[in-house]
């Protein structure tokens, strides 16, 4: 099994996951991940980037979770001063971007959805580090793919450790508000106590799908922090 210190996450977490992490599936999951790099083959989120969110978000700072499937696949090319270079668009973190790149359909419907509602001001970029800063954990289902092999690391076993973190966020903390968009994130909703926590669902925001854009689900992820006497979750990225 893996020793705890080479596994690159905040050491809350490793509090938080260690039964998971000291687990053979976990231990499978590493395997795969690290053949996968040892042949060459190129991996989105770069490698540094494969646990940001949790970086960025410790378990006692989490007010919100947002839901993904997988990261990005792909890496679009972007103009700088030494001429073209290739950005991937996977960072770690559900639906975000890095700078300078612009937001992905998915993501151009949630900032739609958040200046309908919430007086949201839409960025030109795709960045959402700052919500991780702010509270929101931005999960994926699956940690990382293959560069353009779209769910190529599905039988990894990474859905095992979201659940887990789904799992454990629900057991040890109150009043976190859980964003299930669409069907495959809508099934999480059985990992997590209903009585303890807020779970808004909604089509997934993908151009593809229809009716997260006006879904009013950040009117009601605010409504909730206000009955619980919260502070509302600020969405602006400027």
């Amino acid at each position: 099994m893996a020793n705890l210190d080479s596994i690159k996450l905040p050491n809350q977490w490793k509090v938080l996951l260690r039964g998971f992490l000291e687990s053979q599936t976990f231990e499978n999951i590493r395997t795969a991940y690290l053949t996968e790099l040892k042949t060459g083959k190129t991996l989105y989120p770069p490698p540094s980037m494969l646990f940001k969110t949790f970086f960025l978000t410790l378990p006692k700072d989490v007010k919100v979770v947002i839901l993904g499937q997988d990261p990005y696949h792909g890496a679009i090319n972007v103009t700088c001063k030494d001429g073209l270079k290739l950005v991937p668009q996977a960072m770690g973190l559900s639906f975000s971007v890095p700078k300078p790149l612009p937001p992905p359909p998915s993501l151009k419907n949630i900032y739609t959805e958040l200046a309908r509602t919430c007086g949201f001001i839409p960025p030109d970029h795709g960045d959402l580090s700052v919500w991780g800063e702010r509270g929101v954990l931005l999960l994926n289902a699956i940690l990382s793919v293959e560069a353009n092999k779209p769910a190529s690391h599905k039988g990894f076993g990474w859905e095992s450790f979201s659940d887990e973190v789904i799992k454990v966020l629900s057991e040890n903390f109150e009043g976190i508000v859980f964003m299930l968009w669409g069907n495959y994130a809508k099934k999480k909703a059985s990992l997590i106590n209903q009585s303890k926590h807020c779970i808004l669902t909604a089509p997934h925001p993908s151009p593809l799908a229809r009716g997260f854009v006006g879904s009013d689900v950040f009117l009601k992820a605010k409504q909730y922090w206000l009955s619980c006497q919260k502070e509302p979750l600020d969405w602006n990225l400027e």
